[in-house]
């Protein structure tokens, strides 16, 4: 047997004690440090329902803290709901905020579910509706005001909720009346909810039900650089008010509001306290033109209106076909257009001053895209300006066209303005790219005798046949700069024509192009009155067509360049240079020489290394913006 000494047994013992003790002590201590990327810190404090769908942190803190399993709360959202609003230790906001984030989480259960009951819209739609009221609880009647939490993620994540809601309890109401006027103006009862809605401030009562409402936050676009939108209270959405007449090719007037609409959607609950919008069963939904609106007042407090300026626009252009029917009606075939329409972007605005866009040569407003973009994103020129952009035909002559869009200019401004005395109708903007550069100055620019003159002495003209021209064709031989217009802007603009619309490749193009017949038969009247008086009765009148019209050796270019521009207006160039190893003074732009686009007198030039399609580059909208706002 093996002896153990003293000292041996009292180590053996000690360490014994110490595991013990050891053991002991794991179950109730130990803080230990662990590093957390960035990345991870910010999805801790971010994340929420909406985001990874899960619990944000915030919420799985309240629950735990009041011996709620979190995931168990996803199971029972009735138990759970009792348990928050009746267990005292717990401040209003965690209440509020969490109660909202539960019904987010439940509503998105409701709605990933496939095989549903005949209940199921019912339901889903009382979850979204429970979670808007408990978030617009917490945004209006706890003890902090909104502003006292603007640094706060937590209120940006219950905004969020609610925004969500709203937006999708809309399209589920849509979705169910569509078909309807929605019955907006009366209440309507789903479930246990009574709805009332309010679209006074961007439809009238008579209008005709919308055909969509869709998400704005659903959309993304290519060829737009930039989304614009406004942060704030609401659901960003789009009315479609109609889906089929987006093209002037079926409408009856020469002008039209925007059949695609911004609107931004908010849900009220009725009472003063906290106690009465929790126990309410009724709701209101209200619409507003975020153009129109910039914040609302809810609660004595002020809050800035959820928009997205562009959705509505894009959605307007991808639906549109512009692209395909610009070329049917260059060429002169079936599908395109015979005459100018005015779109305006916006409803109209009597208070805003109008900019009149006028795009090029076998283009569309598409040729606008981020211009009109641009100007509608910046929040200070958007307040100020409305966009009314003028599609017309690109293969009638110069003339022809001049007189056109003057007379659709002319009647949308009677209708909506008949005595001229709003700030829509005055120190209004003109811009205009390549072709319709040409026709923008036109419309500022006065023809005093000069075509008459010239008709006269080329086709031998007496008196009686100068009247005569004058009665049937006096709007083309004749005309004034536009009333109103303060500012012009050109851009790439063959204001003395180029010798490119006169080379092989466009001579071919040209042939190609037909004029429509009722066009024909006023160029033939023309044709007549010329004919009648010339020596030799065979020659004929020929006006040419759009492409031959900016050539720098037509006639009529060659008098309109010679036109006074009203002291009135203010006018810049924008040039493009894609010539950059000439001189300036004979550099072009692959298709417009500088000399052309030039204009002495301009107020500003800008000189861009780009090729003819300069309008759209980050370097002319800055101008275009930079002088909208001098203005």
């Amino acid at each position: 047997m093996r002896l153990i000494s003293g000292g041996y047994r009292r180590r053996l013992y000690t360490v014994g004690v110490l595991t013990f003790l050891a053991l002991l002590l794991s179950g109730c201590a130990g803080v230990k440090i662990a590093t957390v990327s960035t990345e991870d810190y910010i999805a801790q404090r971010r994340g929420d329902i909406l985001t990874t769908r899960k619990l944000s942190a915030s919420a799985r803190d309240t629950l735990t803290s009041l011996a709620i399993v979190p995931e168990q709360c996803a199971k029972d959202i009735p138990h759970c709901t009792t348990r928050l609003t009746e267990l005292w230790n717990l401040d209003t906001e965690q209440r509020m905020a969490t109660l909202a984030e539960i019904w987010t989480q439940e509503a998105l259960r409701l709605q990933g579910r496939r095989n549903a009951r005949p209940e199921f819209a019912v339901e889903l739609f009382d979850a979204y509706l429970q979670s808007a009221r408990y978030a617009y609880a917490y945004l209006f009647f706890t003890d902090r005001r909104p502003g006292d939490r603007a640094f706060e993620d937590r209120q940006t994540q219950v905004r969020d909720y609610y925004n969500y809601s709203v937006q999708q309890a809309t399209m589920l109401l849509f979705a169910k009346y569509h078909d309807t006027s929605f019955a907006f103006q009366k209440t309507i009862e789903i479930g246990k909810w009574r709805i009332r809605g309010d679209l006074t401030q961007v439809r009238g009562d008579s209008a005709p039900p919308p055909h969509e409402l869709i998400p704005a936050s659903q959309l993304t676009f290519r060829g737009v650089r930039s989304i614009y939108r406004r942060d704030g209270f609401g659901a960003e959405m789009v009315v479609v008010n109609d889906s089929e007449n987006i093209t002037p090719s079926i409408f009856q007037t020469t002008y039209s509001e925007p059949p695609f609409q911004a609107v931004t959607g908010i849900i009220t609950f009725p009472g003063e306290t906290l106690s009465q919008v929790l126990q309410t069963r009724d709701a209101t939904i209200i619409g507003y033109d975020p153009y129109q609106q910039n914040s609302v007042q809810l609660k004595d407090v002020q809050v800035p209106l959820a928009a997205n300026f562009t959705s509505a626009y894009g959605l307007w252009l991808a639906r549109s076909d512009f692209s395909t029917q610009a070329l049917r009606t260059v060429l002169g075939r079936d599908g395109g257009i015979e005459s100018p329409h005015v779109f305006l972007l916006q409803p109209y605005d009597p208070d805003r001053r109008v900019i009149i866009m006028l795009h090029g040569l076998a283009s569309s407003p598409e040729a606008w895209i981020n211009v009109a973009n641009e100007v509608l994103g910046d929040e200070e020129l958007r307040s100020r300006y409305q966009i009314w952009q003028v599609y017309y035909p690109t293969n009638l002559p110069l003339p022809y066209n001049n007189a056109e869009i003057r007379k659709a200019l002319k009647e949308t401004f009677q209708h909506f303005d008949p005595n001229r005395t709003a700030i829509a109708s005055n120190n209004i903007v003109v811009i205009g790219h390549s072709m319709g550069g040409v026709l923008g100055r036109l419309l500022v620019s006065s023809s005093d005798n000069l075509l008459e003159d010239a008709a006269r002495d080329r086709y031998q003209l007496d008196d009686v046949s100068v009247a005569q021209m004058n009665k049937e064709f006096g709007s083309v031989v004749h005309f004034s700069p536009l009333p109103g217009v303060t500012t012009a802007i050109f851009i790439a603009a063959p204001h003395k024509g180029t010798p490119f619309a006169g080379n092989r490749i466009s001579r071919l193009a040209a042939a190609l192009i037909t004029l429509p017949v009722t066009v024909v038969t006023q160029l033939n009247k023309l044709s007549q009155v010329a004919v009648g008086n010339t020596p030799a009765k065979e020659e004929m009148l020929i006006l040419p067509n759009g492409v031959e019209s900016l050539r720098d050796s037509d006639p009529f270019i060659q008098i309109t360049s010679k036109m006074a521009i009203s002291t009135q207006v203010r006018y810049h160039s924008i040039i493009a240079n894609d010539t950059p190893k000439k001189d300036l003074l004979y550099s072009d732009d692959g298709l417009v020489p500088y000399q052309s686009a030039h204009l002495p007198g301009a107020t500003s030039e800008l000189v861009i290394p780009f090729s003819h399609s300069v309008q759209e580059t980050p370097e002319a909208i800055l101008e275009i913006r930079r002088i909208l706002r001098e203005q």
